[in-house]
């Protein structure tokens, strides 16, 4: 599914100069409507070497606000971030709701170019293809408008446009030796890009099609393809909100239901001595391990959930005790902030995905989407429901990129919540931990154990499983958590 803008088509210049102005006044006028909107825009501009896509940027950069938008030029991607999964950088700059973000050189980039030159398979093209088609239906689920466009050539037409650009001194830089290789691979480019073109093009982001011989067309079809889709998207958000306020909330019926937590034995413990022993044990291997996944660059991403008060701190104080500071993160998770909330939920946590050989540990999660944000409401059922696919592939990014993803959940009993709560209110440098919200969560204990129940059901994968804790000792706990984290990453460092 995409649209062919019409081929062979030119336009004048004092046409082009009379069309100009009134549809930049247009795209001005419907960029100011947005800001104040709830979604963003993404506008991808692909297509062949010499395709005109520089002159379509330039005219977008001249047309649209830049106060709301922002140009993302990407070319091979750097050592930095090679060393993370490979949609890190396009994720951390993902437009802002209310602002549109244009890129040139997009995740279509490096895909095409790999199978063009033989590094990857047919097959392992049709995987990245998923995850690309995964990508953007996580956008547009969101709210997110994706745009794409492809500015299109003929062979004769390519070799043309390229011998006149280098035949001239001020546009001669932008032919390089990479653009007369991929002249000489032109059959097997477009072939590449016909299969990539048809595989990506959906309901919700098709592609638009254009013949880039004339800049000049070509950047006033994409001026318009760019407010025309606004528009529509614009309308069909509001017809969704009209929707959503007659329907009816459903309620959930949380019945009683066996759960994966009642399995676990809380009366595990260990004796101080013994804890003290295996605590000096696991954490000298620890220390070793890390130390040698840093120079193997081998990377662990370490996400905690759990009751308030399950002993997360505690837990994750211990593993950073027998790690070098600099070669980890602890990101402690609340409440998102504004700028939080005008992204997709998952972008903050995207953010800080190590460096190769790194450590990042997470206090609280992306699993807030299935707990908190769902039994409080901060989530429609649609987004929490959806979330466990979303999370999954997030997850699964990570794995095959060669990430150690571990997950705990920190499981004790509701009396044993209570001591604690009790305990903290009498030390001064813990009744800061304590507020009105985690006594008023009490009260909806049997819904929160629901959702941790489809959470651990739904999100435990090969790639990623749940590691569920006994922490109404905070000793057997930390013990088994470290002992968890040694087991695992000297796995990963004899398969590394």
């Amino acid at each position: 599914m995409f649209e062919v803008a019409e081929l062979g088509h030119t336009i004048s210049k004092a046409d082009y100069n009379l069309q100009v102005p009134e549809l930049r006044t247009q795209l001005l006028t419907l960029q100011q409507e947005i800001t104040t909107g709830d979604f963003s825009v993404v506008v991808l501009i692909s297509g062949v070497d010499g395709g005109g896509k520089g002159e379509v940027i330039k005219s977008l950069n001249e047309w649209l606000d830049p106060r709301f938008m922002r140009t993302n030029a990407y070319d091979s991607p750097s050592d930095e971030e090679r060393e993370r999964p490979e949609f890190w950088r396009f994720w951390r700059t993902m437009p802002a709701k209310g602002t549109i973000g244009i890129y040139i050189g997009s995740w279509y980039s490096e895909p095409i170019a790999k199978r063009v030159f033989d590094k990857t398979t047919d097959a392992q093209l049709q995987r990245k293809l998923t995850q690309i088609n995964q990508l953007e239906q996580e956008l547009s689920n969101d709210g997110t408008l994706v745009i794409k466009c492809w500015l299109h050539l003929g062979k004769k037409q390519q070799k043309k446009r390229l011998k006149e650009l280098s035949e001239n001194k001020e546009t001669a830089w932008q032919v390089t030796k990479r653009d007369k290789l991929h002249l000489e691979m032109y059959d097997t480019f477009v072939d590449v890009a016909e299969n990539v073109l048809q595989t990506t093009s959906s309901g919700q982001a098709p592609w638009l099609i254009i013949e880039g011989s004339d800049s000049r067309y070509s950047s006033l079809k994409v001026g318009q393809h760019i407010y025309n889709r606004i528009k529509l998207h614009q309308e069909s958000r509001q017809k969704e909100k009209a929707l959503q306020a007659d329907s009816q909330s459903k309620m959930i019926d949380y019945v009683n239901q066996e759960s994966v937590l009642d399995a676990l034995d809380l009366s595990l413990s260990l004796d101080k001595k013994a804890y003290n022993d295996q605590l000096n044990f696991y954490q000298g291997k620890l220390n070793k391990l890390v130390r040698t996944a840093h120079e193997k660059k081998l990377s662990s991403v370490l996400m905690f959930e759990g009751w308030d008060a399950g002993g997360k701190g505690g837990a994750i104080r211990r593993l950073t005790h027998a790690m070098d500071a600099r070669n980890y993160q602890v990101i402690p998770v609340a409440a998102p902030t504004d700028e939080e909330l005008n992204q997709h939920y998952l972008w903050r946590f995207w953010r800080h995905i190590p460096r190769a050989g790194r450590v990042t540990i997470y206090d609280r999660s992306w699993y807030g989407r299935v707990l908190v944000e769902r039994v409080e409401g901060f989530a429609s059922e649609e987004e929490w429901k959806r979330a466990y696919s979303e999370i999954n592939h997030f997850e699964e990014a990570l794995s095959e990129h060669g990430i150690l993803l571990l997950k705990f959940w920190l499981h004790i009993d509701k009396d044993e919540q209570l001591e604690r709560f009790q305990a903290r209110e009498k030390i001064p440098y813990k009744q800061h931990k304590i507020t009105e919200d985690d006594y008023r969560n009490r009260e909806k204990w049997d819904e929160y154990s629901l959702a941790v129940n489809d959470m651990v059901a739904q999100t435990s994968t090969k790639a990623a499983k749940w590691t569920l804790v006994e922490a109404n000792d905070k000793r057997f706990a930390r013990i088994k958590i470290l002992k968890t984290y040694c087991e695992q990453l000297e796995k990963a460092l004899e398969k590394h």
